[in-house]
């Protein structure tokens, strides 16, 4: 699939951090934001390779407002 240049806006500190871990992972910062916008929701409601493994990791009946009760405990 041919390529199309992208120009971002990005924080000196993070660039410096991208280039540290591309190199450190013999790749390039191009290829890590491609992989990581390639990992996003589809149009189509598919759901991205994380959030589909974290899916059902939560009771369904649970509210939000109990899950947050439940880290106020947890770390209090």
């Amino acid at each position: 699939m041919p390529k199309t240049k992208l120009t971002l806006s990005v924080e000196r500190r993070v660039i410096e951090r991208a280039k540290r871990y591309s190199r450190r992972n013999d790749t390039s910062v191009s290829e890590l934001v491609s992989q990581f916008l390639s990992a996003l929701e589809e149009e189509d409601g598919d759901s991205a390779p994380i959030t589909a493994r974290l899916v059902g990791a939560l009771a369904p009946e649970g509210s939000i407002d109990e899950y947050y009760e439940y880290l106020d405990e947890k770390y209090e």
